[in-house]
């Protein structure tokens, strides 16, 4: 069960980018060096059978529900506050709960209605948006002639050209909110096509991001003074990291200085927590894929966490629902809000992933 599975190989021909700020030349890896990875489980973010050993009562189960029964606005992935998608989400969930079919139409009836329509936005857009839908349309399954159109339009996604940039190459050249958030929708639409080659490339873009940068080093970075080491930049400051006399151990530095420069107390920003929405959307995504993606690079994601409540910047509003999957992954006790909503890109933890 926990012999590695190798998958396709990689791209061999060295990548070279010139950033605004630093030179950056990504070597990817042989063919032969692939991460490893165990048996994965069904669902690209939770199966059937584990959806129905969930409970129909209490506070989470009642806004879930309600939140299913609303009728959301026309899908818009260009709109990147639009919360259509984690509505779709609650409907899938709820079908694969109690098995009623006006859910499951209305979930692929909002499937199709989402084609193409991040056209003339931006892959931050696309990147906060298509995640959900992937799911919600795994979790309910679509007919055949709506898969066909569903997955041409996944493939088209990968690719399309928004402002110059493509989900992909979000992914790989922004180590931000961007970069996360591209991420985990290019996850759950390789998971989706069945494209091992593709999960595998992202999930070493992901360990890159992390702090690993032999397995990825193709980022370009922004101002590098919540950097703990300038000459060697990662999304997550690696353990025991310090600088100036400062703990800066699991600070995102990209994210950090859109706050400004390296200062204590920091000046307030939320991009560190919608980063970190991505970014746990991937762990979870790859940890269901079969790879150990929550304890990477010493676990960067709770180091993260960890840092953000040491300078006393808990998760509150729409973050917060991340809590609950840091505190399952980790076994942590950060404080799980009773009243939580969803995020940009995920949602209803408090009720799949309470534990």
């Amino acid at each position: 069960m926990t012999a590695p599975t190798v998958y396709n190989g990689l791209m061999t021909a060295p990548l070279c980018r010139i950033p605004m700020i630093l030179l950056v030349c990504t070597s990817i890896a042989p063919a032969a060096d692939v991460l490893p990875v165990r048996k994965p489980a069904k669902g690209i973010w939770i199966s059937r059978t584990e959806v129905l050993r969930l409970p129909t009562s209490g506070a989470a189960w009642k806004r879930l529900e309600k939140a299913a029964d609303s009728t959301p606005p026309t899908p818009e992935l260009r709109d990147q506050n639009q919360s259509t998608n984690v509505t779709v989400l609650a409907k899938a969930l709820v079908f694969a709960r109690t098995g009623k079919e006006r859910y499951r139409r209305e979930v692929r009836g909002l499937c199709m209605a989402a084609i193409d329509t991040e056209r003339g936005g931006r892959t931050l857009a696309l990147g906060r948006e298509l995640a959900a839908y992937v799911i919600a349309a795994d979790i309910v399954g679509l007919d055949k002639a709506q898969d066909r159109r569903f997955r041409a339009w996944l493939i088209r996604a990968l690719t399309q050209n928004l402002s110059g940039r493509t989900l992909r190459s979000t992914h790989e050249k922004r180590p931000n909110n961007w970069g996360t958030h591209a991420g985990a929708s290019r996850m759950a639409v390789a998971l989706y096509l069945g494209d091992q080659k593709e999960l595998q490339r992202a999930a070493r873009v992901f360990k890159g991001w992390l702090g690993d940068r032999k397995a990825f080093a193709g980022f370009k970075y922004g101002d590098l003074d919540w950097q703990a080491d300038p000459s060697s930049p990662v999304g997550i400051n690696t353990k025991g990291a310090t600088k100036n006399g400062h703990l800066i151990d699991g600070v995102l530095p990209d994210d950090m200085r859109r706050g400004g420069g390296l200062r204590f107390p920091p000046e307030k920003t939320q991009y560190a927590w919608e980063a970190l929405q991505g970014a746990v959307v991937q762990a979870e995504i790859l940890h269901r894929a079969g790879y150990d993606a929550w304890e990477w690079q010493d676990r960067a994601l709770l180091r993260a966490v960890e840092f953000l409540y040491r300078i006393d910047w808990k998760a509150e509003g729409d973050d917060r629902w991340q809590i609950w999957l840091i505190n399952r992954r980790y076994g942590a006790r950060f404080p799980a809000p009773e009243k939580t909503r969803p995020g940009k890109n995920m949602g209803w933890t408090d009720w799949t992933h309470s534990g």
